[in-house]
């Protein structure tokens, strides 16, 4: 095992140089923002951050006992905290959700629980590494009660170093970014973008032009357009790029999109959709159809009267 965590992390030079001089010359902010395209590389980094920060203090045998450890997620002084659902009293995160083969008709939240969770945990000093660390993954998706109590912490961090993932700045705070060093992060060349899916056993996505379009340069996002690609039966997905072929059948069709599909599946569809009629009719009407009805799911409006809606609206347009 190498001891440079940054070594697997493709396509991010500038991201790898800055956090590795900020361990170097223990120059180490208080908070970051880790901002671009979902499935970069961006939470990747911040692991391999906290890999390097957490081994810089210890003897050299004992470096990869500690990589291991943070890639583990058994580490006493780091906090990963992400997304999460509220089921039967639970919190379970998107992966746990998707194993109990929960369908979610809302998007994963991160909740003022778990903001609370992270000043309890900064309360105490680090018990091994140099600082305590908190990892927030999609940190947009804070509700504004939450983001003003992490704004509090952000404000006197401690010994600590809170890193906030998200896609832009602009979709956060103003008042949570200013407090934060910007680590900015970019869509992968094709090259690149070949290479991770790669390394990562997924070359068989490299033979789905459709998918690597939608992916535009992030591996994550084309590894979860694949996936989602096997999810979505074939029969639906046959007749939808084809567009409804009468008023009758968009309405059938937006009744097994609400009884099949789950919000994220939803969503994915929509981006799906979008990229499948421009290629076919060039008409930016249809796409802004698809991206009034992401937003209306995003909202929590009722999904079959959206595709209602959405369907017919697609099906007129496309048959004028």
């Amino acid at each position: 095992m190498t001891n440079n965590p940054f070594a697997q992390l493709v396509g991010q030079q500038q991201a790898i140089e800055l956090l590795t001089e900020a361990v170097r010359q223990n120059r180490v902010a208080p908070a970051y923002l880790f901002a671009g395209t979902e499935g970069v590389g961006r939470s990747l980094a911040a692991r391999c951050f906290v890999e390097l920060l957490f081994s810089s203090t210890v003897n050299t045998h004992l470096v990869a006992s500690v990589q291991n450890r943070v890639r583990q997620g058994n580490h006493p002084d780091l906090l990963w905290v992400q997304p999460t659902y509220q089921y039967q009293g639970q919190r379970l995160t998107a992966a746990e959700a998707a194993e109990k083969k929960l369908k979610r008709k809302a998007p994963p939240l991160i909740r003022l629980e778990q903001i609370r969770e992270i000043t309890q945990f900064l309360s105490r000093p680090a018990l091994e590494a140099p600082r305590n660390v908190v990892v927030l993954e999609e940190a947009q998706t804070m509700a504004e009660p939450a983001a003003n109590a992490l704004l509090k912490t952000l404000e006197e961090p401690g010994q600590a170093t809170i890193i906030l993932i998200t896609p832009t700045p602009e979709s956060v705070l103003p008042t949570l970014v200013s407090r934060c060093q910007k680590i900015p992060f970019y869509c992968l060349d094709s090259a690149a973008l070949s290479q991770v899916l790669q390394q990562t056993n997924h070359q068989e996505i490299l033979q789905h032009p459709a998918v690597l379009s939608i992916a535009a340069g992030s591996p994550g996002n084309a590894i979860a357009c694949y996936e989602q690609l096997q999810v979505i039966p074939s029969e639906l997905l046959s007749h939808l790029t084809a567009a409804p072929k009468s008023a009758r059948h968009a309405l059938e069709l937006a009744k097994t999109i609400d009884k099949d599909l789950d919000t994220e599946s939803q969503l994915w569809l929509i981006d799906y959709l979008q990229h499948s009629y421009w290629q076919k009719w060039h008409q930016p009407g249809v796409i802004n159809q698809l991206e009034q009805a992401r937003k209306a799911l995003l909202v929590y409006a009722q999904p079959r009267l959206v595709w209602e809606c959405t369907l017919l609206s697609v099906h007129q347009q496309c048959n004028v």
